[in-house]
């Protein structure tokens, strides 16, 4: 899973018109470092290789 930076600023330039959100130019390169550290971690567990008998984990239940 590869995201350009190109294509995590357009998803913050078009999420947040799309809300209706007016993202100050200074805080708009914070979301997008946020963005692209957030899709980093979702790499790390979307590649995860699964065996095809992995079975879900049980329902924690306190």
């Amino acid at each position: 899973m590869s995201v350009e930076m190109n294509d995590i600023e357009a998803v913050v330039e078009t999420t947040a018109a799309a809300m209706g959100l007016n993202i100050p130019t200074v805080g708009k390169s914070v979301v997008v470092e946020h963005l692209t550290i957030a899709y980093a971690m979702a790499a790390l567990v979307v590649d995860m290789p699964l065996e095809d008998e992995a079975e879900p984990a049980p329902v924690f239940t306190p």
